[in-house]
């Protein structure tokens, strides 16, 4: 029995490489009948090997890398940005701050300042190309890192992207078992992560950084865990420096520094202005002091006049300009367009944005975020609130709830970057539209989803 499972096993090894290679090197982005059909073939392969175990740690290990090393020679056929990726790095291989200009500036008045310079501005876009970079320091540091070894040649710069991607990855999984089986959770959770098809598919596919950043934040817990909150935020301020995103989580670090004596008596209810006045203070401001000389420091290199302003205007397009995948969003636009007649994106995104401020400061304020527990589990929902009240949600979005469910009860992001690729189907039309009863196909069953984890969450009393 166990030979003819070892051979089952193998053969669910070998149809995931035989689609793995068929979407690295021979699918088209418009066909998105057959990136489903891969995808969910993927998907059953992938849970059959997380969820019934039947190699090694290690060998799980090394059939998740070799996955990863299929898309080695691959060009992203399914997003362009990699790009922009290449032309940054070069912008600052030849001494030119990617954060002042445009690749459209250039291009309209005759000026080519990299190599390839029109190759890649005609690969990234309209859209890439006539907005400013919002790529932080760090993330800019691996698109140089490209460069340095590739200045002339796209593939090879690709090839550089990926590799780093890769060991990114390979790190997390190293780790995130270790951060596990200190919280004494099972390590071979992290599959959940790390075999996972959307993320090798994205990441490593499709060249997003997402990987870099969780990397740092997963080594920002494990510091934390240790009780070694220095380290912990510089590498909290390497993970913002890469990707903005975890700066949303800073608000939930209130109670990190919360003493364990104020719970002895559990019937005693503190008041949070009873409580701020008994944690260590001076720890929670250093803590915070330091992520954000961490990131100033990094971002120093590109320091002008000009880098501000144009940041923000970058960073402001994805609340009040940009549209995609997104859910409760459409629905309050739809009541927009029937109020007012217009598309009320500018006003809708401020408020969402608001509201996504004051949810994550409640979460901190009304639970015990000092564990990597507690902690996870209020990120998870802290970015999930985000995710849901956005305009856009692209699908590398997802890696970063995914991470943070494995350290919880949670897998409600497994599902969601399963259903995730429903959101593709906007690239099977030259326009690139979105049809809207597909996205609502998504959510009503990734919510129905939620909904049944969280009744099975409260059967089983362990509910947050």
């Amino acid at each position: 029995m166990n030979f003819l499972n070892k051979h089952k096993s193998w053969f669910v090894v070998f149809v995931s490489i035989i689609n793995y290679v068929f979407i690295s090197y021979f699918l088209e982005r418009t066909s998105f009948e057959k990136l489903l059909f891969c995808w969910i073939f993927l998907f059953g392969c992938y849970y059959y090997l997380v969820k019934n175990q039947p190699f090694s740690f290690k060998h799980l290990v090394g059939i998740s890398i070799l996955f990863r090393l299929l898309f080695l020679f691959a060009t992203p056929n399914l997003s362009q940005d990699f790009y922009r990726f290449i032309w940054d790095g070069r912008m600052i291989f030849e001494g030119l701050n990617p954060y002042l200009s445009k690749p459209e500036s250039f291009i309209n008045s005759g000026i080519f300042p990299i190599h390839e310079a029109k190759t890649l501005h005609e690969g990234m876009g309209i859209l890439n190309g006539s907005h400013f970079t919002n790529y932080p320091p760090i993330h800019q540091l691996g698109f140089l890192i490209a460069a340095v070894f590739a200045s002339k040649s796209i593939f090879g710069s690709i090839l550089v992207l990926r590799f780093l991607i890769i060991i990114a990855d390979i790190g997390i999984l190293y780790i995130g078992k270790k951060l596990l089986e200190k919280l004494q959770l099972p390590n071979h959770t992290i599959f959940w992560y790390a075999l996972n098809p959307f993320i090798i598919i994205e990441m490593t596919g499709n060249l997003h950084f997402e990987p870099v950043m969780l990397f740092f934040l997963v080594m920002s817990f494990y510091k934390l865990q240790q009780q070694k909150w220095i380290v912990g935020a510089i590498f909290m301020g390497c993970a913002i420096s890469v990707k903005l995103i975890p700066i949303l989580f800073l608000p939930l670090f209130l109670k990190w520094f919360h003493s364990p004596k104020l719970d002895t008596n559990p019937t005693k209810k503190l008041d949070f202005l009873s409580f701020i006045q008994k944690e260590n203070v001076t720890k929670l401001i250093s803590f915070y002091a330091i992520i954000f000389c961490v990131i100033s420091l990094l971002f120093s290199p590109f320091l002008s006049q000009n880098l501000l302003s144009n940041y923000s205007i970058s960073i402001g397009l994805w609340f009040t300009t940009f549209e995609f995948n997104a859910s409760f969003y459409y629905l309050f636009r739809k009541v927009g367009y029937l109020i007012t007649g217009y598309n009320e994106i500018a006003i809708i995104g401020k408020i969402t944005a608001m509201s996504t401020i004051v949810v994550i400061f409640i979460i901190a304020a009304f639970r015990k975020n000092n564990s990597i527990k507690n902690l996870s589990i209020s990120m998870l929902l802290g970015i999930s609130f985000y995710y849901f009240f956005s305009s856009t949600v692209h699908p590398w979005y997802i890696a970063t709830p995914l991470l943070l469910c494995i350290f919880t009860n949670y897998r409600f992001p497994v599902f969601w970057s399963f259903v995730v690729i429903l959101s593709y189907h906007a690239y099977s039309n030259a326009t690139w539209n979105e049809n809207l009863q597909i996205v609502a196909i998504q959510y009503i069953l990734l919510f129905s989803y939620i909904i049944y984890e969280i009744k099975k969450h409260i059967v089983k009393k362990t509910i947050l």
